[in-house]
């Protein structure tokens, strides 16, 4: 009976077509058109597409279909959650996991072609004392940032307990720059010095290594002075260079596009808005766009921000509320459903990630991972 049940709710269940009113384009051009730039600009380096975080706000299994057919080491993730999500999708590349994982997951790991990264010496030592089935791991070295791996001085305590059990496999090491993306190369240049340092060690204790890695986007410059083989490529993939020293032609991945739903014509003088922030300065007409600060759109762009509406740059007025804003339309032909670019993928545009991060003193990635995870993404 249950299954005759679920066989009639399925039959039964509404069936109703649906546009969304908000709709988040990732242009596939533009990913990979990023990818090839870094593999052409820095050959020494093999890519890792860093998909953490929604791919930025990309999407996590969109952005990894468009990468799954190309020839990567791997993808890498932030949690054990992200890696599951990818592969019931259906997603065949190698995944790394370089954030924590709960002692259980990683002894009874059911994921296939996937390696953690280990990030603690006790994570480590609970694995050399218990772990009965093959475990690829990448062991994380803090050479700096202080934030996440095993210190320096825990190396040699290290490498003894991945051999005292043939079930951890090493399949990497890593490390993380620090300021690779600042003004000055210093501190860099000193985390590279201790980095290379440990690659000799790992090498001479472990003859297949496959992966060490320390560099982020940013730290792909260094490429010639690092002994390490891969590059996690994270902002770089998706259009933006935060690397202040050296040019490269990316190109923005995303845009984010609504409609109008509303039109009206405001008296000089009346106010509007949350808080009457807002008074028109002359007779003027207003549209009403169903994005807000749940949707991304930062509330600190109120009266300060703009959409793009026919080719045209219309400033935010008003507040910005949680599902809508308010623009002046008064110099532009619209009417309801007309398209707004909310975030356009033009650098160089009033709306976009880079202008927007700058108007509200943020960073790009801050702005591109607000972007909600439940928003359609259109693969163009």
């Amino acid at each position: 009976m249950g299954i005759i049940k679920k066989i009639i709710n399925s039959i039964t269940k509404p069936r109703a077509k649906y546009q969304p009113l908000i709709e988040v384009r990732i242009f596939k051009d533009a990913l990979l058109h990023n990818l090839y730039t870094y593999q052409q600009k820095y050959p020494k380096l093999q890519f890792a597409p860093v998909l953490k975080s929604n791919a930025y706000g990309h999407g996590l299994v969109e952005v990894a279909e468009i990468l799954d057919s190309q020839d990567l080491p791997f993808f890498m993730v932030d949690s054990f959650y992200e890696a599951l999500v990818l592969r019931r999708a259906g997603i065949k590349s190698k995944v790394l996991v370089l954030g924590y994982c709960r002692e259980k997951q990683l002894l009874e790991n059911p994921l296939d072609n996937v390696s953690f990264g280990i990030i603690d010496l006790e994570v480590l030592k609970k694995l050399s004392a218990k772990l009965k089935e093959p475990l690829n791991i990448h062991l994380k070295i803090d050479t700096g940032m202080h934030r996440q791996g095993i210190l320096v001085e825990e190396v040699e305590e290290a490498i003894k307990l991945i051999k005292a059990n043939q079930n951890i496999i090493l399949e990497g090491v890593c490390s993380h720059f620090a300021d690779a993306d600042g003004n000055s190369s210093a501190f860099t240049e000193k985390q590279i010095q201790q980095w290379n340092e440990l690659v000799k060690v790992f090498k001479q204790q472990f003859q297949d290594i496959k992966y060490f890695h320390s560099a982020n986007s940013a730290g792909a410059y260094y490429a010639n002075k690092t002994d390490a083989n891969i590059c996690r490529l994270g902002i770089g993939l998706y259009g933006f260079n935060v690397f202040p020293h050296e040019s490269l032609n990316l190109k923005p991945a995303l845009e984010m596009r609504s409609i109008i739903t509303s039109i009206k014509t405001i008296p000089e003088g009346e106010k509007l808005g949350y808080n009457i922030t807002y008074a028109a300065p002359l007779q003027m007409k207003t549209a009403t766009v169903p994005v807000g600060y749940d949707e991304g759109l930062d509330r600190r762009l109120s009266n300060n921000g703009w959409v793009k509406i026919d080719d045209m740059f219309c400033p935010i007025v008003g507040r910005v509320s949680m599902n809508m804003c308010s623009v002046d339309v008064t110099d532009v032909d619209v009417k309801i459903e007309d398209e707004v670019i909310v975030i356009s993928s033009h650098r160089e545009d009033k709306n976009s990630v880079k202008s927007v991060a700058k108007e509200t003193g943020q960073t790009v990635y801050e702005i591109l991972v607000k972007i909600p995870w439940y928003l359609k993404r259109i693969i163009t």
